[in-house]
């Protein structure tokens, strides 16, 4: 008999059998040895020689098919379909491991960028043999064992020294220690974060702003100090642009009026800029968290969705371009979307497309680079999957809608901008002004622009003050004299850093090799950040679990709980290295090498032995 049966579908020819996630896991020292239970100094550190690993008891009986069909005698070929990552792998090779299929078996490996049946047919025609992935998997098995013996034997180790000193701050019983390679390192930069907050101290300082021109036709331009000025290294200043007394810039601006204002620069240019890159995992869930008020697991989720449902392809990317492979074929994806979704707003802007005449060839632009392509290309929509798409909520379609619009986006051309900047001297005190205005939206049409930050340190742009007007500007010619109608006092005030919100810390996370001061490492370990895409959002959610940090369900602003900091002094004071993105950054550096065969597993098990050998 053919057909579903219990966990598991069989054919003349096929059987698909799943895994639920993880079905099996790491045992726990006591596993090894019953005395390993109670938590002891003279235990540690616990370093096993042969690991041992067991099935989870929840999923047992999905273990028990799976492993029943991996040994049958009748299966000839098996294909790991898993998802097609370091994590997938990694969840299939231990399933492989503890069920020891049919020797005689040839074992196959489906990588796979999305859930379409043309997708799936090629990953299926051209899977490699398992061995292939070897590396991938010694690289997967070896972050588990790192990432284990991190969590067994330090939060034991700090449990045990200060476990007491933490209870009695938090006014507990007790009180567990709970350290990650990874969480520990993100504990410390929203810690780190929220005391910058909370030591800075506002500043308020006065701008100087003149009015030029006549009643009819004025626009205004802020006063910088250049050498040339009066005001040059002088103590009243509080910066370049600011007075610390609105006094001493009241009488600064008493020197000013009615001297002769003269033009000494005028500079007119022409800007295009392009449009962003695609979607990664990363970009997508900062991008939802900042528009919807999602968490990044949340976002996570939602696109494994619409990767399940056809709709999108593979979610845990870091690459936000695309393969030179897929780019050739990247009119299969537009037609698809052309005929199949019904959106009036994306329909109209295929359409533009189309009479238009924008070019579908994107293999000579930055949107195509197979150097910066590990695992999987973007975050793009397949043009197939619409069968399902009206059934989702109302959020699922919006997001799926982001993604197609970021992705129409690169075929639409650069957007065009004349900005114009002018310089206004008297006396040797200088004002400039500027002005940009949009003259061809481009793809900002397909993706809105955003409302500029000011920058306290920029000069006076004609967006920031609806009184300059380009066009004022543009009259203006270099050399002539203009009237100087007004000054003013503009107050201004030094701002803290933002606080981290759910979205902005996977940002920061992908980026953490940034933060290393050390230029040699930095350049050493580029493009590598703390965690994985397929993991962050898990990081951060067991943050909140564990009650380190607080996440605001309405502005999901991150803040770390007094718990999380009492924990954060503890690490600082006893193991620093903990907190610094060098150590883990480099760490998952040097997976990146196992999975790329630039250095041996042994080699890096060493060093996790050394790191342990406390």
């Amino acid at each position: 008999m053919h057909g579903r049966k219990n966990g598991y579908l069989e054919s003349e020819e096929w059987i698909i059998t799943w895994c639920v996630g993880h079905l099996v896991t790491m045992s726990y020292p006591e596993k090894y040895d019953e005395k390993l239970k109670v938590w002891r100094l003279d235990t540690l550190p616990f370093i096993p020689n042969d690991w041992k690993y067991e099935i989870i008891p929840q999923v047992q009986n999905q273990y028990n098919i799976v492993e029943g069909l991996l040994k049958r005698e009748d299966v000839t070929e098996i294909y790991n379909a898993g998802d097609s990552g370091r994590e997938g792998e990694y969840i299939q090779r231990l399933v492989f491991m503890m069920a020891k299929p049919n020797p005689k078996a040839i074992m196959k490996r489906v990588w796979i960028d999305s859930q379409t049946e043309e997708e799936i047919r090629r990953g299926i025609n051209e899977a490699k043999a398992l061995s292939e992935y070897d590396s991938l998997s010694d690289s997967a098995y070896l972050r588990a064992k790192e990432d284990y013996l991190i969590g067994i034997n330090f939060s034991r180790l700090l449990s045990i020294i200060y476990g007491r000193r933490v209870a009695k701050e938090i006014n507990q019983d007790r009180a567990s220690i709970s350290v990650g390679r990874v969480m520990t390192c993100v504990l410390g930069m929203i810690v780190e974060r929220e005391r910058e907050i909370r030591n800075f101290v506002k500043t308020k300082y006065y701008k100087i702003i003149g009015e030029f021109g006549n009643k009819e036709n004025s626009f205004k331009a802020e006063w910088k100090v250049q050498e040339t000025s009066k005001m040059y290294n002088s103590s009243k200043l509080y910066n370049e642009t600011g007075f610390k007394n609105e006094k001493d810039a009241k009488d600064f601006i008493s020197t000013l009026i009615g001297k002769e204002a003269k033009v000494t620069q005028v500079k007119k240019s022409k800007q295009k800029e392009n449009p962003p890159l695609l979607f990664n995992l990363a970009e997508i869930q900062n991008e939802c968290t900042k528009r919807f008020k999602i968490k990044p697991d949340e976002t996570l989720e939602i696109i494994q969705n619409l990767y399940e449902k056809k709709l999108v392809t593979y979610p845990r990317t870091d690459a936000r371009v695309l393969s030179s492979a897929v780019a050739k074929e990247i009119t299969k994806n537009l037609n698809g979307i052309a005929k199949g979704f019904k959106n009036e707003e994306v329909q109209a802007y295929i359409k533009k497309m189309s009479e238009e005449k924008y070019s579908t060839n994107l293999l000579k632009t930055k949107y195509v680079n197979d150097s910066k392509i590990t695992d999987h290309y973007a975050i793009i929509p397949t043009g197939q999957g619409y069968e399902n798409y009206d059934k989702l909520p109302e959020l699922q379609k919006k997001i799926y809608t982001l993604i197609v619009k970021r992705f129409l986006a690169i075929f639409y051309p650069p957007a065009e901008f004349n900005k114009i900047s002018v310089v206004i001297n008297i006396e040797n005190e200088v004002f400039s002004a500027s002005g940009k205005v949009c003259i061809k939206q481009g793809y900002l049409e397909i993706l809105k622009p955003k409302k500029e930050e000011n920058n306290e340190n920029s000069e006076t742009k004609q967006e920031e003050n609806p009184n300059n007007s380009l066009d004022i500007l543009n009259t203006l010619k270099k050399g002539e004299t203009i009237f100087s109608q007004n000054f003013e006092t503009k107050d201004a005030e030094t701002s803290p850093p933002a606080r981290y919100n759910s979205g902005s810390i996977i940002l920061a996370m992908e980026n953490a090799g940034k933060l290393i001061e050390d230029e040699e490492l930095r350049e050493q370990i580029k493009g590598a950040g703390i965690g994985t895409s397929a993991t962050r959002a898990e990081i951060i959610k067991k943050l909140e679990k564990i009650k380190y940090i607080e996440i605001n369900s309405k502005t999901q602003i991150i803040t770390p709980t007094n718990f999380g900091e009492i924990i954060y002094d503890v690490v600082k004071s006893s193991m620093p290295d903990m907190l610094n993105p060098k150590l883990t950054a480099s760490w998952e550096k040097g997976l990146d090498m196992v999975a790329k065969k630039e250095i041996k597993p042994t080699e890096f098990m060493r060093k996790i032995r050394k790191i342990h050998s406390f």
